[in-house]
């Protein structure tokens, strides 16, 4: 295992930077995601780590050697591919032992890899049957025996459970976790699915446009967002945002709503800011502020209420349950508020 050091990394194609001065230091078995829109240089970021897209500028080590030009066979990694990338003509034993026969590790070191990794997984029944004859996840699983038998010093995960249905994602990303937890080798997960970064990440990388916009641990990030992009990245259903401005009796939203000021805000009277309220952060009270129901989506354990307050649109999630119609005015009562600077989008506290 190795820790994983990214200094002013930077990628251009031809003359279109795509990444632009990356700084990130992973600890070693420590499991980090990689998090942003489509586009936002979160692979080719992963794949400089692999070796497979060269570096433009900065330097990346893995452990204490700088790697720049070290081919991707020698940088003790593995990486497991969002298609899975089995050998279809293989058997699921020989498809997670192809990578020591041409190591030419001898039979019974082979065995005994491919054995200890395949009862980690659960995979010892399966491993006389080809790709075709599994399942998504255990196909899935198999390309994770494929990387565990080389016992690497990072695990490199490129959106894994992409193509995966919704149940089998959140049983897949269990595994996963359950399976780091067990081998603690360090581990950069790629994915543009914010819960799975949530659920499953020690350290959240949040990038955007090619740059990292916040890192830290989830709930850091969720609780403490440094700007508007992170604020309305993290957390599902996403932050409510609303303009305004600050007043000596809290917040003006519209001519006739006053939210309550944060602790610690940095905003003078007068000043043009964003609100930003999560949807559970808002209760359903007679002392909050007037708002008028549009939709109302039960879900079972919460209660989606989608509202319009002062113009703008926003999402209430609450625990009770309601009967409100489209239309019924209906108070919330915001109980922990957010500011930014409208401008620049970083946050004023």
């Amino acid at each position: 295992m190795a820790s994983v050091t990214l200094s002013q990394v930077r990628k251009s194609f031809g003359s279109t930077p795509v990444v632009l001065g990356v700084d990130i230091e992973i600890a070693d078995g420590e499991f980090c995601v990689l998090v942003g829109p489509s586009g936002c240089g979160k692979s080719t970021l992963l794949r400089m780590i692999a070796g497979l897209e060269e570096i433009s500028g900065g330097d990346i080590r893995i452990g204490t050697r700088v790697v720049n030009n070290v081919p991707p066979k020698e940088r003790d990694i593995a990486m497991v591919f969002q298609n899975y990338a089995l050998y279809p003509h293989m058997t699921v034993y020989e498809n997670m032992a192809f990578s020591l026969r041409l190591a030419k590790a001898p039979k019974e070191e082979m065995e005994r890899r491919v054995d200890e990794a395949a009862r980690v997984l659960g995979l010892v029944e399966y491993l006389g049957r080809y790709p075709r004859q599994l399942s998504g996840g255990q196909r899935q699983r198999v390309a994770m025996g494929r990387a565990i038998v080389r016992k690497p010093q990072v695990f490199l995960f490129d959106e894994p459970l992409s193509n995966l249905d919704a149940k089998l994602r959140v049983q897949m990303r269990t595994e996963i976790k359950e399976l780091h937890q067990r081998l603690k080798t360090t581990s950069i997960y790629v994915t543009h699915d914010q819960i799975e970064a949530m659920t499953m990440a020690d350290k959240i990388v949040v990038m955007n446009a090619g740059v990292t916009e916040q890192i830290g641990s989830p709930l850091d990030l969720y609780d403490n967002p440094a700007n508007l992009f992170v604020a309305g990245f993290i957390g599902s259903p996403a932050m409510n945002f609303l303009p305004g401005k600050i007043t000596a009796a809290g917040i003006a939203i519209g001519a006739d709503i006053h939210l309550p000021m944060p602790a610690n805000n940095l905003a003078e009277p007068g000043r043009e800011v964003i609100v930003g309220v999560r949807p559970e952060h808002l209760a359903v009270a007679d002392d909050g502020v007037p708002a008028e129901v549009v939709v109302v989506e039960p879900t079972g354990a919460d209660t989606q209420i989608f509202c319009k307050m002062a113009g703008v649109e926003i999402t209430a999630v609450v625990r009770e349950r309601h009967d409100f119609k489209p239309g019924t005015a209906v108070r919330l009562r915001p109980e922990l508020t957010y500011i930014f600077e409208p401008a620049s989008g970083r946050r004023l506290a």
